[in-house]
C-alpha cells in the first residue's frame, strides 16, 4: 500500500491514456498482469475513446485503428464490442478500488479522512478539462437493459462503491450504514453530474458540507 501524508493521494501511472481517465475517482483502464500486449493496446486505445465520445458512438473499427491492430487480432481478444466495453469498465472499477484501498490503508483508523480525501479528489476532477461525468452512469444510460453485460458490469461497480462507503461508515459508528452509504453515493453522483463549471473549491466544500450533514444525522443521538 502507498504511505500518504495528509492531503496526498496515490499516484498510479498507465501509459497511453488521457489525463481525464487517469483520475483515481473517475478511474482508467489498467494493465493486468499476464494480459497479452495486443489486448493491452486495444484497452488503452478504447478507454479515452469510450469516455470522451460515448461508448455507442465509438465503433470497433475506430478502436482497431487507434490501437493499430488488425481486425483478426481485435476479435481474437474481444469477440464482441460488448466484451471490450465490459473489460474497460472492469478496469476502471479496479483502478478506483485500488485508490480507495490505498487511502484506507494510509488513513487506517481515521475513516473521516478517507471520506475527506475522496471528496477533495472528486471536487478536483469534476471541474477539470475533459471531464465527462461518471463513466459508469454514462454507460448505464447507454445500456439500460438490466440483463445486458454492460449494465451488469456497472451494477457490480456500484455495489462495490456502496459497500466500500458502508464499511467506512461502520468504522464511524453510524446507526444505519447501509442507508447512509446510499445517501453518500447519491451526493457523489450529483457532484459528478452537476459539478462542471463550478470552481473545484466550491464543489469540494459542497461535498464536505453535504457529507458531514448526512453522517451527523445518522450518528447515535442525532
Amino acid at each position: 500500500m502507498v504511505a500518504l501524508r495528509p492531503g496526498e493521494r496515490p499516484v498510479v501511472t498507465v501509459e497511453g491514456l488521457s489525463a481525464r481517465t487517469s483520475s483515481p475517482v473517475v478511474g482508467r483502464p489498467t494493465r493486468q498482469g499476464g494480459q497479452a500486449e495486443a489486448a493491452r493496446r486495444i484497452l488503452d486505445a478504447a478507454g479515452p475513446l469510450f469516455y470522451g465520445q460515448g461508448i455507442r458512438a465509438v465503433s470497433a473499427d475506430a478502436v482497431i485503428d487507434a490501437a493499430g491492430v488488425t481486425k483478426t487480432t481485435f476479435y481474437r481478444h474481444f469477440p464482441t464490442k460488448d466484451d471490450l466495453v465490459v473489460a474497460y469498465l472492469s478496469a476502471v472499477s479496479a483502478a478506483e478500488q485500488r485508490a480507495v484501498a490505498d487511502w484506507r490503508a494510509a488513513y487506517a483508523g481515521r475513516p473521516v479522512e478517507v471520506l475527506r480525501i475522496y471528496a477533495r479528489t472528486l471536487g478536483e476532477e469534476a471541474c477539470g478539462a475533459g471531464f465527462r461525468g461518471c463513466p459508469f452512469l454514462n454507460a448505464v444510460a447507454e445500456y439500460p437493459d438490466d440483463a445486458h453485460p454492460v449494465h451488469v458490469a456497472v451494477e457490480r461497480h456500484r455495489t462495490w462503491l456502496r459497500g466500500a462507503a458502508r464499511e467506512v461508515l461502520e468504522q464511524m459508528g453510524v446507526e444505519d450504514p447501509d442507508l447512509t452509504a446510499v445517501e453518500l453515493v447519491m451526493v457523489r453522483d450529483g457532484a459528478m453530474a452537476a459539478g462542471r463549471g463550478v470552481p473545484a473549491t466550491r464543489v469540494t466544500a459542497a461535498l464536505l458540507r453535504a457529507g458531514t450533514a448526512i453522517v451527523r444525522a445518522a450518528s447515535p443521538g442525532a
